[in-house]
């Protein structure tokens, strides 16, 4: 698996987030004109991400209909993955204390954690 430029993770988003199959003017409806994309720009996104095994597709009379191959949590674990092993030399402890030092985890977030770790001692 690859890492999804902005744009086409973007399109996966909403694929995730909607019941296949999809369509191009669907995604348009969602994204493309808040982006200012044309729907050339959109069609090619899709053409991407079938290339890249994210999406497949099949054409159903006029309509070209896409499905998802590659589900959300899959990626975002691949993503997470690579996230941490570039920037945080694969240490959790590293990413919270990088987030603890920026102030960016509430109280809330930290007695999350706490709970969270309790139940794994046990």
């Amino acid at each position: 698996m690859k890492r999804l430029p902005e744009t086409e993770f973007k399109i996966m988003k909403i694929v995730w987030e909607s019941s296949p199959p999809i369509t191009t003017s669907f995604i348009m409806e969602k994204v493309g004109n808040e982006s200012g994309w044309k729907i050339q720009t959109v069609v090619s996104l899709m053409n991407r991400l079938i290339e890249r095994g994210f999406l497949r597709s099949e054409k159903r009379g006029k309509e070209r209909l896409y499905y998802p191959l590659v589900e959300e949590n899959e990626y975002l674990q691949f993503e997470t993955t690579h996230f941490m092993k570039l920037y945080h030399k694969n240490s959790f402890m590293n990413l919270v204390g990088t987030l603890y030092k920026a102030d960016t985890i509430s109280d809330e977030d930290l007695n999350s954690l706490l709970k969270w770790v309790e139940e794994k001692e046990d």
